[in-house]
């Protein structure tokens, strides 16, 4: 059993930030790549973001230039900076990680933006 832990959801007006936290267990942070999803009532669950245990990123299109994710070696955790927020980035915002060809998720955190 993987526990991944989000914190940092909130509401905020358009064009405002927020950031997002993903606290991983030390053995998962060091291996394995981390990625940031988000769901709304109206789709899958789709990725926003990623980064590899070396720090490569991989953004979804509709993120680039806004959002960027991060990692903290000394905390096992990994960030994801939502700036210029939009309406559309409102959902439901998990941070999973695939171990032994299971999938794992957090317990999700909302994201609220305003117009």
């Amino acid at each position: 059993q993987v526990q991944l832990v989000e914190s940092g959801g909130g509401v905020v007006q358009a064009g405002g930030s927020l950031r997002l936290s993903c606290l991983a267990p030390r053995s998962v942070f060091r291996f394995y790549d981390i990625d940031w999803y988000r769901q709304t009532p109206e789709r899958q669950r789709d990725l926003v973001a990623s980064i590899g245990i070396r720090g490569r990123t991989t953004y979804a299109e509709g993120v680039k230039g806004r959002f960027t994710i991060s990692r903290d070696n000394a905390k096992n955790t990994v960030y994801l900076e939502m700036n210029s927020l939009k309406p559309e980035d409102t959902g439901v915002y998990y941070c999973g990680t695939v171990v032994s060809a299971l999938r794992y998720w957090g317990q999700g955190t909302q994201v609220t933006v305003s117009s």
